[in-house]
Order: C-alpha cells, then structure tokens, then sequence
C-alpha cells in the first residue's frame, strides 16, 4: 500500500504580479541578490539571510519541507525576476491549519502590490483548494511594520506568546499570532482583490 501524498503538496502560484514556485537550490544566486537589495538581514528582530547564509536557509527550508511542516516558495515579480522567499509553515495536515510566513521581499518591490498579491495566491490556495480551516500569521511584537501589514490583510489577533523565543540577537521575543479564519476568507479575499485593483 502506498504512503499518503504529504500535504500539501509543491504548486506553482501565479498571478498578475508575481508568481510563487517551489524552492529549490538552483535559485540560490538569484535569492542572494535579492536580499542585499536593503541589506535586510540588518534587521536584528527579523530572521532573513544574509547573502553568505542563503544555502544553508535553502537547506533549513528543503529539509522542513521533506519533514512535512513547511512547503517554501521563491517569489517572482512581474519581470520573472526572484525578489524574495515565503512559505507555508507549521503545517497541521491532520486539522488542515498552516501559517504563512518565513517571508522577505528586496527592498525595491517593498509597498507596492507584490506583497497583496502574493497573499492572495497563498490564501485562495490555503482556502479554496486546500480547505483548510484557518490560515495564521505570527510575529515579533516590536516588528510594527509587519504587524500593520497583517492587520491590513484582515488577519485578527489572536493573542501574544510572551518569550515564546529568542530574535537572533538572543533577546526574548513575544510573538503576536494573528489568524484568518474559513468562514472569513470571502471578505478579506474581496478586500484583497479591491486593493489589486484599486492600484490599476
């Protein structure tokens, strides 16, 4: 008898502005010229590679991804240039839960419509074709840029975890959880799609 098929499976996400596709390791020099676009991994309260370090985040997301917690995307902008990395995370195959995150954009596609769109294809997947019965969103309580940019989504907050873990400088992190959940996708997918088209 043949094992399951994890879930969910490696598919590639296309939309007008950016298309997500599985990682793989060829995308390597392409992800670490994206990321000097900022100097993002400066941010000491975020966890993004730096340039030297992006195999081995290649390597941590590839093996998440053979365990079953995570399925890792490089995003595309419209160019079919690489400008960043996201994922689905913490996956709970068993009650159709996952988190969206472990993401990062270069500098130069940073408030513009990438990130909207992006969140669109994960969560019409999430919802539509994986059904699942909550999409979550987590993040350091001191990251306020991300915290907006969730809240703008129409993600809820769900609570904080209180040193739940360490930023890479080893202080204690509270990680606030956000979540959107089944019954509310239609709403936050009609926001969303507004927002696209609202930037035409």
């Amino acid at each position: 008898m043949n094992d399951p098929l994890p879930w969910p499976q490696p598919v590639t996400l296309r939309g007008p502005l950016a298309t997500l596709e599985p990682l793989s390791r060829e995308h390597h020099d392409s992800l670490a010229a994206a990321v000097s676009d900022g100097q993002l991994w400066k941010l000491w309260y975020t966890n993004v590679p730096a340039p030297e370090g992006m195999m081995a985040e290649i390597e941590r997301r590839l093996n998440l991804q053979a365990s079953g917690s995570m399925l890792p995307f490089v995003v595309r902008d419209a160019n079919d240039t690489i400008v960043g990395m996201t994922t689905y995370m913490h996956i709970d195959a068993t009650h159709k839960r996952l988190e969206i995150g472990s993401t990062w954009y270069a500098q130069r596609v940073q408030r513009t419509g990438l990130n909207t769109q992006c969140k669109l294809l994960l969560m019409s997947h999430a919802f539509e074709t994986l059904q699942c019965i909550a999409v979550e969103y987590r993040t350091s309580s001191l990251n306020l840029a991300s915290r907006r940019a969730i809240e703008r989504l129409g993600a809820k907050l769900d609570g904080v975890l209180r040193s739940q873990q360490r930023h890479r400088d080893g202080t204690l992190r509270d990680t606030c959880v956000y979540s959107i959940l089944q019954h509310e996708w239609p709403a936050v997918k009609s926001h969303l799609e507004f927002k696209l088209q609202s930037r035409d």
